[in-house]
């Protein structure tokens, strides 16, 4: 493994996913569930998902010519940087708004293995398509080193949850969303200006 391909794409899900509705929803599951049974369910269902996003990445690392890789992964990493810069002006009030919808999609209080099944149904079908599954592939795309991006994303996702089960109303209190929005789109445009370079010192 990479430890610097690990490191990167921690960085860079981990600040993607912070001001996400990931993030909100693991928080409201929480008050509804035991924390550590959440906490599993989310982390169970970011697992497959991470592993769907690695699988897809490296397909099209064996399956495409080099460039074409790093001009998609360009492009997915522009595209980041553009949602997240274009949704950090009203991304508290969009916070305040998901929240509102996770508490209305509440059942009655879980426990045990119907706290996990719950928790994981509600973040496998909030998280496809989700931007931090682009990055994903779009990482092993860049960096081509499977294992290391999945360890660093998946990584970053159950330190998100775990945040959000353990400490998410101290954060949402203490953190403007909407700053961690502009963080996640410089990182994002970094890569991108990375890619970039080395595609073009490559034709």
């Amino acid at each position: 493994m990479d430890l610097a391909v690990i490191g990167i794409s921690f960085a860079a899900i981990f600040l993607v996913e912070l001001p996400d509705k990931t993030f909100v929803a693991a928080l409201v599951l929480s008050t509804r569930y035991r924390g550590l049974m959440v906490w599993i369910g989310v982390g169970l269902a970011f697992l497959v998902q991470t592993i769907l996003a690695v699988t897809v990445g490296r397909v099209v690392v064996r399956f495409l010519p080099e460039q074409v890789v790093e001009a998609v992964a360009l492009l997915i990493f522009l595209a980041g940087a553009v949602l997240l810069f274009r949704a950090a002006p009203g991304a508290d009030e969009a916070e305040q708004e998901a929240e509102r919808e996770y508490e209305a999609r509440g059942d009655e209080a879980k426990r045990g293995l119907a706290a996990i099944g719950a928790s994981f149904l509600v973040l496998f079908a909030a998280e496809w398509g989700d931007l931090s599954q682009l990055l994903t592939i779009s990482l092993v795309g860049r960096y081509g080193h499977t294992l290391s991006v999945f360890v660093g994303a998946w990584g970053a996702l159950l330190v998100v949850s775990g945040l959000a089960v353990l400490v998410g109303r101290f954060l949402l209190r203490h953190v403007r969303l909407s700053v961690v929005h502009y963080i996640g789109a410089a990182v994002c445009l970094v890569l991108a200006v990375i890619t970039g370079y080395e595609l073009a010192t490559s034709l």
